[in-house]
């Protein structure tokens, strides 16, 4: 009798489910390093398990197997990122913060962004599923991060990192709004620096002024290009709903006189 192994081989969730294995380890180490408290210990296997669940979902979806080399470096900063989480999440709680160790997986998770899009041009594996993975893992180390500085200086800042998931809100309203944007070098580069200053801020380094002054220089381009993505999404919808009326309009006459 033969045993196929098929199943269990290329299942779309055998990658995840080591990745959740790798959280775990993570999480497992920050509580014997640095003392993990339990609301940062939980949110930490609840932000790996719906992760790695919807990670199996999406790749079932796609049809896809494996990760591949692009994926996997996009899986393993939002490993780390799932660690950030976790630290401020517990900081949020009124634990103690290990800044240093915060700010280096945030650090490493940031620099890490610019590798897998580079691996998957080289390696021709670039998919629309590592481009969404890796959009939505920036989105959540940004809305960590902006909560870590808006608990230290003020909670306006946590518009910086909420900005993203109200777009998304506020297109299940709108349908318009789920249109594709043209891409912009200036989206990039809002995207890059939000980032960067957030770590800073989040290192504690700069004085209180210059920090939130650092914040207020983040979220106005950003409100700004945000802006711009909706004005431009809005004047494509009049435009399509306009040619739509003008080619049915003739089509109506032609059926009205037939």
């Amino acid at each position: 009798m033969t045993i196929s192994t098929a199943t269990t081989t290329t299942s779309p969730y055998r990658a995840p489910l080591a990745g959740f294995v790798a959280q775990l380890l993570l999480l497992g180490a920050l509580a014997v390093t640095v003392g993990l408290s339990t609301w940062g210990l939980v949110a930490g296997v609840v932000y790996g398990a719906v992760l790695c669940g919807l990670l199996g979902l999406a790749l079932q979806r796609a049809g896809m197997t494996r990760l591949g080399w692009a994926n996997s470096v996009t899986f393993s900063r939002a490993i780390l990122t799932g660690g950030v989480t976790a630290l401020i999440v517990a900081h949020v709680a009124g634990a103690e913060t290990p800044v240093a160790l915060l700010v280096t997986l945030a650090g490493v998770a940031l620099a890490m962004d610019g590798i897998d899009g580079q691996v998957a041009r080289r390696t021709g594996t670039t998919t629309s599923l590592g481009a969404r993975f890796d959009m939505e893992i920036d989105s959540i180390l940004v809305l960590v991060l902006s909560v870590y500085a808006g608990s230290e200086l003020g909670w306006w800042a946590v518009a910086i990192g909420v900005f993203r998931y109200a777009f998304v809100a506020a297109s299940w309203a709108l349908p318009w709004l789920n249109a594709p944007t043209p891409p912009r070098f200036s989206r990039k580069v809002v995207a890059a620096v939000q980032g960067v200053i957030l770590v800073a801020v989040a290192s504690g380094l700069l004085p209180t002024l210059v920090a939130v002054l650092a914040l207020v220089v983040v979220l106005a381009p950003l409100t700004w290009s945000f802006g711009c993505d909706i004005a431009w999404l809005y004047r494509a919808s009049r435009v399509s709903e306009t040619a739509r009326s003008r080619w049915s309009a003739p089509n109506r006459e032609h059926a009205m006189a037939g």
